[in-house]
């Protein structure tokens, strides 16, 4: 090579025998810059093209007209390529000539031909495919440009013109030429003319930006503005790609699921054989949501793997490159220290290292951006697929495995499990590449101080014991917090879902005692595990100051002449300060990591858990001839479960088509058994089960939608007005829907809870009717009903003469007196068949029909009771504790008439209007704007004001202690130097451990102090949240969905007790150290305020524009995924029917679809790679807010007891936190006691806060106390029974709606 300085030309150049350079400054001489600049893009492009042509040959996207911008392209390509064509020709001549020429003219111009001929031939590939903006070659021509830019200036510094034109116009127009290309390379083209995919209303802007605006996240721009301008709503989200949709992820990780699953059974299998010698095998599957077994984690996470490993691999691979440019930084710092010693430096290398430095800052802030942003699609995408499986899981569980899980467990694996897993994606990398950190700042480390650099081994091993000791016993805490998560949210699940039946008896009180205790015992979980978290960050954090202090004590007191200097100093400080990152970052890599290996062991037991076996019964989509057996049962045993006894024994039973087939026997003989088992609901132990044509299935406790009535009714078919209508009125709905507010179109709320227990089992019996189907399972659909609507809905619907005639029906009833209607009755005891025949034939015999008929003429009858037990469904929709109201099965003129006027006058609106149609009756409502103030202050206050003030303090004083840590190192460095050693580096060195001692310790406090305040507030946030949710009245779980609630309890919840504490103590740590930062630069270099306030202002100005588009972003995520968990949880209590209707498509599209809702809202919120902390209020959104309204008063139903005035009325469980109240009748009104204080007559005074409750509802007096009273209110008692101001009026057992004030309020209070 030329000596440093020299150019690089002639002979010298290729001159091998000459000495390499002794430093390493001489790395940045011209010479290695110029031939840096030669060989590096071609290198770039021939390493790099290959894999982007099989890349782009795969992921074709249709082919781009000749645009403007590609034959521009084309132009300077052709020009560039006949440039490099010239100046291999003039290399050629001059050798023919004779010239002395050094083979780099020749070599150069040929190696950059080919390689410009490849760029173009690249260009019109991408045009083929579809590529409107390429990466590859904008960083070619990047670093193509950087040659001639330095032959330029080389040139035009050295002058020469006229002794060599020829040479300094091919260099200018190279410049140029390239240049140019440059700049085209930043522009997008336009879209491909026939896209393979297929067009979208509101496509994503990333695919048509062009590279700088990818690398940039500068394609966000619009929406950010367009956030900060006016609140998002759906029509701003960006469509997704069929890449990111639920239809296509789902059905490949399923895909590879399953065949992962099915090679690991095989293996099990295999070797249980072998270690048996040879005997059969048949292991029963017994696992839980917490089994221990890692084999289960094996299917699921390589199907993962295959999946994502792609997206994966790319987002570490950018992630790498940031790491290279991260470690770039010191090289640099330390080569520019020497620049700064050296006492004649030429003035290009100082200004080319500040530049370098600047841009390996921007490069590796860029490449880590990206890694962040891929990462983040990856989660969305693996949010997607894991949540579609568990829905497809849910659909195909069977009865046993039904049994084990319940409603709230599905509820957390799907908004907590899955969310901890996709978050745990961020930090896999953290688990191996701090490791690598850390061996390259060793390295750095021995560069500066040679073998002192070992100790820093020793301090590192002593470390992990402790660390690995933490983890472990994090995990078991770990555990035990999701173990007590889960009875909380099956706790809170099951009272959500009976409201009206707590709310009724009074029963708040003793549940939310119950769900505090459980959640009480969850949170010393999360403390414990949060401490030791604390201690693991603490101890890396210390590991990182005793390498410090080890490797600065070693290097200066025990070697020999080794001064701490000023480089050394400063480039170790550097050096320690990513090795202080790489150890931040990996316990929090550990503590994610092992939160997600909890919930992905939860998440592979359930994917685990028993199906409902596709076998069990031989169905027929085709319909059945008549004469023939449309069902046919031979010597059939079933059980529930497989390691469980037998239901059903020995069953053989025969129907033919068109056959009336009653199913009697008493409680738990197993008629609701035999009809699962006429679905395959049931493991079939032996025999043989056939059913010929479409099913219907009316369950025993009726399965309603969270939707209208006629979708309800017609579950997915095509609406046909006219036999709607005549099942409606067979069905006796006529008159309920009457008196609904938007007739047929009227919602139901959340499993029907606006509808009576008479109503809903109607309505389940008019979905199965409206189907059309050739056979019908009935389980016992009269026991809700009265005498007479039974007898209507029998004679209209299931007799023989009903709209049902000449299909086959079984009927499991209770009703014995429709027994001689039937064609054939099947009497069962104990699981088997106790006698069949027709009703004459088995009163006849006197056997087992008679004895149940004697039995029910008895006065302790059970007729109407259920069979309990032998549903699969959840007993959700109880109507024990309803509201009760004028029921229309007590109107005998509503089943016996036929009202004159059309079925859709009577209905309200038209049955078949779409736009009033599958109206929800709530949505989560979605707040607009950045989050208040007040919002941030009410967490705050939750956590306690000494709490907070004490935390601020402890940072305060860790930050202190950091400080001047650093400064005691800076004049250690700085203290001169005797026969080459320091005088007082002894002290020194004792001086900085004390200091760094005492950082630790503070910041230990400082994190465990946040902890625990973050403990305080979630104890108290979820207290109220709870306390205000069952203060609220029946009308408010009427119109929520428990699905909305149940995402409260569980994912925001969860974000409450570990997310808000950790972005707090995240937020703390860097608002400090940014603070030291700017008095330490503003003190040394005041003139740096002048660029620091801008840039701070630059700063705000960026942050206020993503904080108003994040914050709705979020509110908008938060309300979409509560209707998936909606949806999930009423998919899982009517499964069964889903199945018996076989709409298990529909309902999968109906998931995917809402899933893609939501994902839509993540796929915007991941075009800005961070990700702004907000506090989540915790406030319920209750879905009949809307816009701010005022609310109702609430009512309290007071009870006067007969012929008693002065007795004490009970108010049961009147209570909230000051106290009970007590009403007490008497001659001149009412007296209320406050805690055994005496109020006012014909007064009642609230003393605090107070919200209406349910009390007795009797004919007598009532009262109107204001929901929220404050202190001192007046409620006025109203002592008319017959309601002349209005209100409601006890009549016939219900509440009676009178006109005037009380018509707004809820029936009752509650």
């Amino acid at each position: 090579m030329a000596a440093p300085g020299e150019p690089c030309a002639g002979q010298g150049v290729w001159n091998e025998t000459e000495p390499e350079p002794a430093t390493a400054a001489s790395l940045l001489n011209l010479c290695f810059l110029r031939t840096a600049g030669v060989w590096l893009p071609p290198m770039y492009l021939w390493i790099l093209g290959p894999i982007y042509l099989l890349y782009i040959h795969h992921r074709g996207r249709g082919y781009i007209r000749m645009s403007p911008l590609f034959k521009a392209k084309m132009v300077l390509g052709f020009a560039l390529v006949v440039l490099c064509t010239s100046s291999v020709s003039v290399a050629l001549w001059k050798s023919q000539r004779g010239a002395p020429e050094a083979p780099e003219f020749l070599i150069h111009p040929t190696v950059w031909l080919t390689t410009m001929s490849f760029a173009v031939f690249l260009i019109h590939v991408e045009r083929k495919k579809g590529v409107q903006a390429s990466g590859v070659l904008f960083g070619y021509w990047l670093l193509c440009f950087l040659s001639p830019a330095a032959r330029a200036a080389q040139l035009v510094s050295g002058g020469g013109f006229r002794s060599d034109p020829v040479h300094h116009l091919f260099t200018y127009l190279c410049l140029s030429l390239v240049g140019a290309q440059f700049v085209l390379s930043c522009l997008a083209d336009q879209p491909p003319f026939f896209p393979k995919a297929p067009q979208q209303s509101n496509p994503c802007p990333e695919a048509g930006a062009s590279f700088p605006s990818k690398a940039t996240f500068w394609w966000v721009s619009r929406l950010v503005w367009r956030g900060y301008r006016s609140p998002l709503g759906q029509k701003d989200l960006w469509s997704l790609g069929r890449e990111n949709t639920s239809e296509e992820l789902v059905s490949q990780l399923e895909r590879e699921w399953k065949r992962n699953r099915s090679a690991a059974q095989r293996h099990a299998k295999a070797t249980a054989f072998k270690r048996r010698g040879g005997g059969s095998v048949e292991a029963p599957e017994t696992e839980t949501l917490l089994q221990p077994e890692r084999s289960q984690q094996g299917p699921l996470l390589r199907a993962i793997w295959q999946v994502f490993r792609s997206t994966f691999l790319l987002g570490t691979l950018s992630l790498v490159i940031s790491d290279v440019f991260r470690f770039t930084v010191p090289k640099l710092l330390s080569l520019f220290l020497e620049f700064i010693g050296d006492p004649e430096p030429p003035a290009w290398k100082g200004y080319l290292l500040v530049v370098l430095m600047f841009l390996s800052a921007c490069l590796q802030t860029l490449f880590e951006q990206q890694h962040m942003y891929r990462l983040k699609v990856l989660q969305m995408r693996l949010r997607t697929a894991l949540t579609g499986l568990l829905y497809r899981k849910v659909l195909a569980l069977s009865s046993g495995s039904r049994k084990a899980s319940a409603v709230g467990d599905v509820v957390n694996l799907v908004s907590v499990d899955v969310q901890r897993v996709t978050e745990s994606i961020v930090f896999l990398n953290g688990l191996w590449l701090p490791v690598v950190w850390i061996v390259v700042c060793f390295v750095y480390l021995w560069q500066l101080l040679g073998p002192s650099a070992l100790t820093a081994i020793a301090v590192f091993l002593s470390l992990l014991p402790l660390n690995f000791f933490i983890t472990k016993k994090r995990n078991h805490h770990q555990e035990e917090q999701m173990r007590q998560k889960d009875s909380r949210a099956r706790l809170t699940g099951s009272v959500l879902r009976n409201a009206r039946t707590v709310k009724s008896h009074g029963w708040e009180e003793a549940f939310l005692e119950r769900a505090l205790r459980i959640r009480g015992r969850e949170l010393r979980a999360l403390k414990t595990s949060g401490l030791l978290f604390c201690m693991s960050l603490v101890s890396f954090q210390v590991s990182t100051f005793l390498v410090a202090l080890v490797v600065f004590a070693v290097h200066t007191l025990v070697a020999e002449e080794n001064a701490m200097d000023t480089e050394k100093a400063f480039v170790t400080l550097t050096v320690l300060n990513i090795l202080n990152k790489a150890q931040a970052f990996l316990p929090f890599s550990i503590h994610s990591v092992v939160q997600a290996r909890v919930s992905f062991d939860r998440l592979a037991a359930f994917l685990r858990l028993e199906e409902v076996d596709p076998g069990a019964a031989d169905s027929s989509p085709s319909g059945c001839p008549a004469g023939k057996d449309c069902i046919a049962v031979r010597d059939g045993t079933f059980v529930w479960s497989r390691e469980g006894p037998p239901c059903l024994h020995r069953i053989n039973l025969t129907v033919p088509q068109g056959c009336l087939l009653a199913v009697v026997g008493p409680v738990g003989a197993g008629k609701s058994s035999l009809l699962s088992a006429l679905l395959g609901e049931l493991s079939k132990v032996e025999g043989s089960v056939s059913i010929k044509g479409p099913v219907a299935y009316v369950p025993q406790e009726a399965w309603v939608q969270n939707t209208s009535v006629v979708e309800n009714v017609c579950f997915g078919q095509d609406l046909e007005p006219a036999w709607l209508e005549r099942v409606l009125e067979a069905c006796a709905l006529w008159p309920d829907v009457d008196s609904f507010p938007a007739g047929v179109h009227t919602s139901v709320g959340e499993q029907g809870m606006t509808l009576s227990r008479g109503q809903k089992q109607r309505l389940s019996l008019a979905r199965a009717v409206y189907r059309r189907a050739a056979v019908y399972l009935l389980d016992d659909p009269l026991a809700a009903l009265d005498a007479h609507v039974s007898q209507h809905v029998f004679n209209q619907v299931i007799g023989p003469s009903g709209l049902l005639q000449g299909t086959t029906r079984i009927l499991v009833t209770h009703t014995l007196h429709v027994l001689p209607q039937a064609d054939w009755i099947v009497v069962l005891e104990d699981g088997a068949v106790a006698e069949m025949g027709s009703y004459q034939e088995l009163l006849a015999r006197k056997g087992a029909l008679l004895h149940l008929l004697d039995e029910a003429r008895q006065p302790g009858d059970r007729e109407g009771e259920t069979e309990p037990g032998t549903s699969g469904e959840d007993p959700g929709g109880s109507s024990a504790g309803r509201r009760r109201q004028p029921r229309p099965e007590r109107s005998t003129r509503s089943v016996a008439e036929k009202d004159s006027t059309p079925a859709e006058a009577r209905a309200g609106v038209p049955l078949d209007d779409p736009d009033m149609a599958g109206q929800p009756p709530a949505e989560d409502s979605v707040q607009y704007g950045r989050v208040k103030a007040a919002m941030h202050l009410t967490y705050l206050r939750a956590m306690g004001t000494p709490i907070c003030l004490y935390i601020l303090f402890l940072f305060l004083c860790q930050q202190v202690a950091s400080f001047c840590r650093g400064y005691w190192l800076s004049l250690w460095a700085d203290d001169p130097t005797v026969d080459g050693r320091q005088t007082q580096a002894a002290l020194r060195g004792g001086v900085f451990g004390l200091l760094g001692c005492l950082q630790a310790v503070g910041l230990f406090a400082a994190m465990a102090t946040v902890l625990l305040g973050g403990v305080q507030a979630s104890r108290l946030l979820f207290r109220r949240l709870l306390w205000d949710v069952m203060r609220s009245p029946v009308s408010f779980f009427e119109r929520t969905p428990v699905g909305n609630l149940l995402n409260r309890f569980s994912k925001e919840t969860d974000m409450v007790d570990v997310d808000i504490p950790d972005k707090l103590r995240s937020l703390l740590t860097y608002a400090f150290g940014l603070l030291e930062v700017v008095l330490v630069v503003a003190v040394a270099t005041p003139l740096a305020i002048v660029a620091i306030v801008p840039l701070l202002l630059l700063y705000a100005v960026f942050q206020s524009l993503y904080v108003a588009s994040s914050c709705q972003l979020k509110r908008l995520e938060s309300a979409s995924y509560s209707s998936v968990c909606s949806h999930v949880a009423e998919t899982f209590q009517g499964s069964a029917v889903v199945r018996a209707f076989r709409a298990q498509g529909r309902f999968v599209d109906q998931s995917d679809t809402r899933v893609d809702e939501s994902q839509r809202v993540a796929r915007c919120q991941h075009g800005t790679p961070g990700e702004q902390p907000g506090v989540r209020g915790r406030r319920v959104r209750r879905a009949e807010q809307g816009p701010p309204q005022r609310r109702p008063r609430g009512l309290l139903c007071l009870r006067r007891p007969p012929g008693d005035p002065d007795a004490a009325v009970g108010c049961p469980q009147l209570d909230r936190p000051g106290g009970q109240h007590r009403v007490r009748g008497a001659d001149e009104g009412l007296r209320a006691d406050a805690q055994g204080g005496p109020l006012e007559a014909a007064h009642l005074r609230s003393s605090a806060p107070l919200a209406s409750r349910r009390a007795d509802r009797v004919p007598g007096l009532w009262a109107e106390i204001p929901t929220r009273a404050p202190a001192g209110h007046t409620g006025r008692v109203l002592q008319d029974p017959g309601g002349r101001e209005g209100g409601h009026r006890w009549q016939d057992g219900g509440w009676e709606v009178l006109p005037g004030r009380g018509a707004a309020a809820a029936p009752g209070g509650s």
